[in-house]
C-alpha cells in the first residue's frame, strides 16, 4: 500500500505515523509563564537526539489555531523540566491533558506533587522516577506549531532505582515507564528485554566466512 502524505488531511497523516512510530516516550513537561503561572502537560513527539552534548527533542501541536501554554510558557522563559511517567502515575498524567480552561492548575487537579529543581526556575514532579531540567537550545516554529530542542542540564532519579551509582547504571524495567502506541489513547510498557551487541566489522566479515551470516539474520529476537 503506498500513501501519499501530501494527499492527505492533518487527521489522517497523524492517526498514520502516530499508529507506525511507537512507542514513544513520554514527555510529561512543567512549565511557567513570565508571571509564574504554572502549567503540567504530556507530550508523546518526544525523544532523546543526542547523549553528547545531551540534548532531548519536543514536538508541541497548537490548540484553537493557537500555541499550546506549553509551548508559549517555553518560549517566555526558555526553561522548563520533563518528566518521564511511571504505570502508577498514568491517572495523574492523563488527568493533566484534560483541556482545562485558563487558571486552572493541572498539578492540584491530577494530585501532581511538585518540587524545585535545582538548575532551572521550575519544578518538577516529585513523583516521576525520572526528572530532566531543560534549557531551550534552539526553537523552531514549524506551520505554527513548536519545535523545541533543548539542553539536558541536569536530571533527577529516585534512588531505588539506581541500580549501581559507581557505574552510573539505572533499573530500567523498575521504572515500569509508559509509552504512547496509537490513538485513541492507548499505550504500552515495557515488554521482556533481550541483548542484542553491537556487532564489529571484523565479527561480521568472520560470520560471513563461518557460514554463520545467513542464520544471524534470522535469529528471531524475542
Amino acid at each position: 500500500m503506498f500513501i501519499d502524505l501530501d494527499t492527505l488531511a492533518g487527521p489522517d497523516r497523524y492517526k498514520l505515523l502516530t499508529a507506525a512510530i511507537v512507542p514513544r516516550p513520554i514527555a510529561w513537561i512543567v512549565s511557567r509563564d513570565a508571571q509564574g503561572v504554572t502549567n503540567v502537560a504530556p507530550f508523546s513527539f518526544f525523544n532523546l537526539m543526542s547523549g553528547d552534548p545531551p540534548l532531548i527533542c519536543v514536538g508541541i501541536g497548537m490548540r484553537d489555531g493557537a500555541p499550546k501554554d506549553t509551548a508559549h510558557n517555553i518560549a517566555e522563559r526558555s526553561e522548563f523540566t520533563v518528566n518521564l511517567v511511571s504505570a502508577r502515575l498514568a491517572g495523574r498524567m492523563n488527568v493533566t491533558a484534560v483541556d482545562f480552561p485558563a487558571g486552572v492548575d493541572e498539578s492540584v487537579e491530577a494530585g501532581v506533587v511538585l518540587a524545585p529543581s535545582e538548575r532551572v526556575g521550575v519544578p518538577r514532579v516529585m513523583q516521576s522516577p525520572v526528572a530532566f531540567e531543560c534549557r531551550v537550545h534552539e526553537l523552531l516554529r514549524i506551520d505554527g506549531r513548536s519545535l523545541v530542542v533543548a539542553d539536558v542540564v541536569a536530571m533527577h532519579v529516585q534512588d531505588e532505582l539506581v541500580a549501581d551509582r559507581e557505574h552510573l547504571y539505572l533499573d530500567g524495567p523498575k521504572m515500569d515507564l509508559l509509552a504512547r502506541l496509537h490513538n485513541p489513547g492507548w499505550y504500552c510498557r515495557p515488554q521482556p528485554a533481550f541483548q542484542m551487541p553491537q556487532l564489529s566489522l571484523a565479527q561480521w566479515e568472520a560470520m560471513k566466512r563461518s557460514g554463520d551470516a545467513d542464520r544471524y539474520l534470522e535469529k528471531p529476537y524475542r
